[in-house]
């Protein structure tokens, strides 16, 4: 059996020193701290998607300051292989009251400074954003 592909895009909103986190369910069912990410739609852009994602997972629209990175990674899903990359990208917000669109997917959402927030994270790539975006002038 083929291995599946997919690729995603995500947003990290880095202002005033604290990032924008929020709380979701894993593949597992556990909630965990993350930033807002999700699939690309059919024609649609890696930073499309990455924009679109962020206001619906946060109720904010953003604008990209700059690409942070691409992550790869692999994980077990219905005992299948499943090859993901997903454009990470720095951005600011323009507008919007931080509500997301739909509420049964994310539970919670706080800006924390980025050394509360590696506490509280999960993902390698995760930590390689913070490592990043810790440097960032």
């Amino acid at each position: 059996m083929k291995n599946l592909y997919e690729h995603s895009a995500g947003g990290v909103i880095f202002e005033n020193g604290k990032v924008l986190l929020i709380l979701m369910k894993n593949l597992k069912g556990e909630k965990v701290w993350t930033f807002p990410k999700g699939h690309l739609e059919n024609g649609e852009s890696s930073r499309n998607a990455a924009m679109r994602e962020v206001e619906e997972e946060t109720g904010y629209k953003c604008s990209i300051l700059k690409k942070l990175m691409t992550a790869h990674y692999r994980f077990t899903r219905n005992g299948r292989l499943v090859e993901k990359d997903v454009d990470w990208y720095l951005m600011k917000t323009i507008s919007g009251a931080g509500k997301p669109a739909d509420n049964t997917e994310i539970f919670d959402m706080k800006r924390l400074e980025p050394q509360e927030a590696k506490k509280i994270l999960t993902y390698e790539s995760d930590f390689q954003i913070m490592d990043i975006i810790t440097h960032y002038d």
